[in-house]
């Protein structure tokens, strides 16, 4: 339920702090700004989306008219270091992370969407995520340049799977049985990837609807069943690419693991995605592996 802000509160932005790579981040007690990952080449470094975790202090976020309070481990989504409509006092404190959309595997018109989106900290994905973040920002210092990635991969899951559902909830075409169909839908989706037979037909049958609606639940969300399956596979590829575990597999051999049956589809398919090619992605991520990629 919407209340009052907090007062005395300001609309004067925090100041503005040092931005680290994950693996080099500190938590210093200030409003800490943490790139979770490098953009990669030939992607605008400013393509980000901006994830605010409150950590205390008084603060609001007005949004339709309407004002509410932030409690410590809420997160806030934006498309700007200092997301719209957010009132803080001088003793607010906010950890501050910054993802590549590139990495998130979610639209660009659903990204613009989700500036301004509150998660509660103490309910559903936003609890998770909260947890997640506040204790990456507390042990980042700790960790090494390979672990640094390997987090900051996981981090940039949980925020992509943070925003797909906070977007659900905002879709007023969707009703709220819809929406959990729709979430059950896609976790079928994602535990059956590797399947090359997974197809509408075979998803429809696992939920007792019919293709017809299975295609209706996806257009209504923008996309189509064909295009979240190959996105999310094409997702699961670039990752497995990443892993030094996986530097001697082939480009082939991690897309037919995937479900892709074509490997001249699957390289046209990915350089469609990212802007390169499979091996190019591969190279890309063995170079950078075990340094900061921006320095």
């Amino acid at each position: 339920m919407n209340q009052s802000g907090p007062s005395p509160v300001s609309e004067t932005p925090a100041p503005e702090v040092a931005v680290h790579q994950l693996d080099q981040a500190t938590h210093d007690g200030g409003n800490g700004c943490i790139d979770v990952l490098s953009p990669p080449p030939g992607t605008d470094p400013e393509d980000c989306l901006h994830v605010a975790l409150h950590v205390h202090g008084a603060a609001s976020v007005r949004r339709g008219g309407a004002s509410t309070v932030l409690a410590p481990g809420d997160l806030l989504i934006g498309t700007t270091p200092h997301p719209a409509g957010l009132l803080q006092d001088s003793e607010c404190r906010m950890l501050r992370f910054r993802v590549p959309c590139f990495y998130l595997g979610v639209r660009h018109d659903d990204v613009r969407r989700a500036g301004g989106l509150l998660a509660r900290g103490n309910e559903g994905i936003g609890s998770l995520a909260s947890q997640f973040l506040r204790t990456l920002a507390a042990q980042a210092r700790a960790h090494r340049a390979r672990p640094g990635n390997h987090l900051a991969r996981s981090v940039s899951d949980i925020v992509a799977i943070l925003v797909t559902e906070l977007l659900d909830r905002e879709n007023p075409e969707h009703p709220t049985g819809a929406a959990e169909l729709l979430s059950r839908i896609r976790a079928h989706i994602e535990e059956n990837l590797a399947d090359p037979d997974l197809s509408p037909e075979s998803i429809a049958r696992s939920q007792h609807i019919s293709v017809r609606y299975l295609h209706k639940l996806f257009q209504q969300d923008g996309t189509t069943v064909g295009q979240w399956v190959r996105r999310r596979r094409l997702d699961a590829c670039r990752r497995e690419l990443e892993r030094p575990s996986r530097r001697q597999s082939s480009v082939s051999a991690v897309a037919h693991r995937w479900g892709f049956v074509s490997h001249s589809h699957f390289s046209r398919a990915f350089r469609e995605a990212f802007g390169v090619s499979p091996r190019e992605w591969q190279a890309y991520a063995t170079r950078t592996e075990g340094h900061n990629p921006a320095s």
